[in-house]
């Protein structure tokens, strides 16, 4: 697990930011408290950088993003009014390029989950459409497992030649078939100790199927040619964009090899039903993709709404594309909305944020909802009389998450706090 040490200011100037980065799984430790190698730290401007190299300056002002570069600092400056995205590029600085990118609650929950898989040496399936973050996950769960330090091999079922596909995944013996005239060790065995992927497992051959199945429960492989198997220590995680059981149905998979891979089954989504993970991940790749810029162009509300209210049938990777030709188009330092270019018209789509611009008239469902939950704490913090433990009893939630969305809404300008308790309107 990631840690970061937010300094004082930090902590009482960005309480939603600090709270978000430790929904997103990161440990949040005190200033002194003892560093790991992967520490990062928030520091406000003018204060110390422990280690310039990880550590993020945050300050209020006109938005600007400077990533780290030559042992100096990253930097960040924005207002509340740009916090969704700007909080996205904290987590992305803080983070590193490895760790996955989520704000969505139900992708930050999938990810929390694979966590915790993790821990359990068992084999993973992972379910979900094409370019909707499989592998991602797969690596978060070989990152967090004990098997970290072992090798980690994806392949991709449906790209590897049928015919070589055996040889391919358990070895050959020198002489084996024509022209094998070196021995090879094949996939399973070069990621002992590790984790190895299947991806697109749907498309491994029926008699393949077979073999691996006997793969999965012997935990030994046997290589083309060899009349001894071999034993291996591998974790596998297969992924799929079909229905393993409709294929099961159809008899195009085999049902043994289903359930022995569906010992701990995840699906993830698509993009278009996980919109806010969209500003998160717009973050990301603006990072990983704005090259020697000295200054990161920073996408406008405006080309965040066009974003978001994409249907994205290409899911992640189609945001890639659409990113990478935003940084093209964009010659100064900010992504407008003419910059954000898709392959097709995308279907009308309500935005989910309450600072994205609506239609004259209209409400969005996120702001519905988010004005809703506003009035729900605000008259339950009433008839409790300011009380915050009373107040988060009633309402089911812990009074860490009632202090977020009490932060949450001074940060869009709505006052929901007891007028006679000082705490709560500090």
């Amino acid at each position: 697990m990631r840690s970061i040490v937010p300094s004082i200011t930090v902590a009482d100037a960005h309480v939603a930011l600090v709270s978000s980065l430790r929904a997103q799984g990161f440990s949040m430790t005190a200033p002194t408290g003892r560093p790991h190698a992967d520490t990062a730290w928030l520091v406000a401007e003018g204060e110390a950088s422990p280690v310039p190299s990880r550590t993020v300056v945050l300050a209020r002002g006109e938005r600007r993003v400077v990533p780290f570069r030559d042992g100096a600092p990253a930097r960040l400056t924005f207002d509340h009014a740009d916090s969704v995205v700007g909080n996205a590029f904290v987590r992305a600085l803080a983070g590193g390029p490895e760790l996955p990118t989520a704000a969505d609650p139900e992708s930050l929950a999938l990810f929390a989950l694979a966590e915790r898989v993790a821990e359990a040496d068992i084999t993973v399936l992972i379910n979900g459409p094409t370019g909707t973050g499989k592998e991602v996950l797969a690596r978060a769960i070989h990152r967090n497992s004990a098997r970290r330090e072992g090798p980690f091999i994806a392949i991709n079922c449906a790209a590897l030649p049928e015919t070589m596909l055996e040889a391919m995944l358990f070895g050959h013996v020198k002489g084996s078939f024509t022209g094998a005239s070196a021995a090879g060790d094949g996939f399973f065995r070069a990621a002992n100790g590790g984790t190895i992927v299947l991806d697109e497992v749907a498309e491994m051959p029926l008699p393949l199927q077979a073999k691996l199945l006997r793969v999965l429960q012997e935990r030994e492989v046997v290589p083309i040619g060899a009349t001894h198997p071999v034993p291996i220590d591998v974790r596998v995680v297969a992924c799929a964009n079909r229905d393993l059981q409709e294929e099961v149905a159809a008899g195009r998979f085999r049902s043994d090899l289903y359930y022995r891979l569906s010992v701990f089954p995840l699906t993830t989504r698509a993009l278009a039903d996980r919109a806010q993970d969209v500003p998160a991940l717009a973050a990301t790749m603006i990072l990983r993709h704005a090259g020697s810029r000295a200054v990161v162009p920073w996408p406008s509300h405006e080309a965040i709404a066009k974003l978001s209210g994409h249907d994205w049938p290409g899911n992640v990777r189609e945001l890639e594309n659409v990113i990478q030709r935003a940084l093209l188009f964009c010659g100064g330092d900010t992504i407008e909305a003419e910059h954000i270019v898709f392959d097709r018209a995308a279907a009308p789509r309500l935005p989910v944020f309450a600072n994205e611009p609506a239609a004259p008239g209209s409400a969005t469902l996120g702001s519905v909802v988010q004005l809703s939950e506003f009035a729900a704490i605000r008259e339950t913090l009433k008839a409790c009389g300011g009380n915050r433990i009373e107040t988060a009893r009633r309402l089911g939630i812990s009074e860490r998450t009632l202090r977020y969305r009490l932060a949450k809404a001074r940060e869009q300008g709505e006052e929901i706090a007891a007028p006679h308790d000082r705490r709560l309107t500090a």
